[in-house]
């Protein structure tokens, strides 16, 4: 059995989640100038969006209010995923290693967002 997550850093779905943030302001450096304002500066908000939900999930004191963050923290995954389409479709750079991460990230987030929902007691656990 694996000891329960103390800070929010344990847990895996933000641990990638994070990782995404990474990515996405690696692969948006890429991005012409004239998105700086535009695409760039969206794309960005959205990725640290999901790992900062994640976050302020974790220390929240009942089951609802924690999944009330997972499932906000899916509105910016949605975009994020539009994003890379639209890096994709404007050939601002190779968009695969984030769109894999942010996958990751999406069922990650899901599977928990269902084991609150499935469960009495929930209690993230690092890997």
């Amino acid at each position: 059995m694996r000891t329960p997550a103390t800070r929010f850093e344990d847990v895996v779905v933000w641990q990638k989640a994070h990782q995404f943030v990474l990515a996405a302001h690696r692969l948006s450096r890429t991005f012409p100038r004239s998105e700086t304002y535009g695409l760039s500066s969206q794309f960005r908000r959205a990725a640290v969006s999901i790992a900062a939900n994640i976050a302020e999930g974790f220390k929240k004191r009942g089951k609802a209010d924690e999944l009330r963050f997972y499932i906000i923290a899916q509105g910016p995954i949605e975009r994020s995923r539009y994003d890379l389409i639209l890096a994709k479709d404007f050939e601002y750079g190779d968009v695969s290693g984030s769109s894999q991460l942010l996958e990751e990230v999406s069922k990650l987030l899901e599977a928990c967002s269902q084991a609150i929902l499935n469960s009495e007691f929930w209690i993230l656990t690092p890997v």
